[in-house]
């Protein structure tokens, strides 16, 4: 039988409880692969019954999951009772969320689990109980480390239509034009390319490299920072091999005949990389680290406080991210 995928809770507020509850709703429509939550088995029926569903579940380890995911949503415990309302956060939301991450990292790195899936967290919340990382990428990546070591996690958004990744993440405008550089675009690139292949079963990756500025710069009348940083990162990675473009205009870089000619599209910021794969995918797009020594998949939105408990979320990006998780750990075994 083939190992589960580790989900976590997520906020406990939020809406990641109702969306790993739909999806388990769903699993003989979507023939879905087995998965098991990470949490408090008492708080996912209290979440069950304000939603009104009939679900049964299963308390139960790691290694218990698969055999008992066609008649109850297994639950594995973390031995944090989580308390918060639909919507409300309170003194248990963060440590709840950050026990289901630790343990949900350990089963995987241990082998007892395929992959890790990932409910969305409140940073907010997070930050206020002493959290002192970026989001969750950053908290994987130190998990993830060995030896003093901490791998660099790279972000991938994607969808069906499009696959981004941004050189740099979660911090201002401002900040990510101060930490661009040759080397992170090519470090970044590299690793995307790398996952690419081992991952996604895609041969020889095709990078489509966005330029900084307006119209990649107008050949330094709209910035240099293309010329001198972007440009050189682009002959840096042809003169290794990879199948790079670039640096191009951001503005036409998204269309469906651009997108024809490319597997994935390196991004210098955030907001470049997020805004069209939001737009084309919105309920199909997954996030994905790259880089870390275990599969890590995420939904691509929020904890949705405002429709927590209402029954109106979405599970669909999380569906999204559970088979996607179970692709690329049947791609990373064969």
């Amino acid at each position: 039988m083939a190992k589960p995928l580790a989900l976590t809770l997520g906020e406990p507020a939020g809406i990641g409880p109702d969306i790993a509850i739909k999806a388990w709703l769903r699993r003989n429509e979507l023939n879905l692969p087995p998965f098991y939550l990470l949490g408090d088995r008492d708080f996912l029926k209290d979440r069950a019954r304000t939603l009104g569903l009939e679900v049964n579940f299963a308390e139960t380890d790691a290694k218990g999951a698969a055999a008992a995911f066609s008649k109850a949503l297994p639950v594995v415990p973390t031995g944090l009772a989580a308390t918060a309302l639909p919507g409300r956060p309170d003194l248990s939301s963060a440590e709840a969320a950050l026990a289901s991450i630790k343990q949900a990292v350990s089963d995987v790195r241990a082998g007892r689990a395929a992959a890790l899936v990932t409910n969305p967290i409140a940073k907010g919340v997070l930050y206020r109980a002493g959290f002192r990382h970026p989001g969750h990428t950053e908290f994987l990546a130190e998990l993830a480390g060995a030896d003093g070591q901490t791998p660099q996690p790279v972000m991938m958004l994607w969808s069906p239509v499009l696959a981004v990744v941004p050189v740099t993440i979660h911090v201002a405008l401002r900040e990510a034009i101060v930490q661009l550089s040759t080397e992170l675009i090519v470090t970044t690139a590299r690793i995307a390319a790398a996952s690419l292949k081992a991952r996604f079963g895609v041969a020889r990756p095709r990078l489509a490299v966005a330029g900084l500025n307006p119209h990649a710069g107008e050949d330094g009348s709209l910035g240099t920072e293309d010329r001198t940083i972007v440009a050189p990162a682009v002959d840096i990675l042809r003169g290794e091999g990879f199948d790079v473009t670039g640096p191009l205009p951001a503005d036409t870089m998204f269309h469906e005949g651009a997108r024809k000619a490319y597997d994935c599209a390196i991004c210098m910021y955030h907001d470049q990389a997020l805004i069209p794969v939001k737009t084309l995918a919105f309920d199909e797009a997954v996030n994905v680290t790259l880089g870390l020594p275990f599969i890590r998949t995420s939904p691509d939105h929020g904890t949705a406080f405002d429709i927590a408990g209402t029954g109106r979320a979405n599970p669909a990006s999380l569906i999204a991210a559970l088979r996607l998780a179970a692709r690329m750990a049947a791609s990373d075994a064969s």
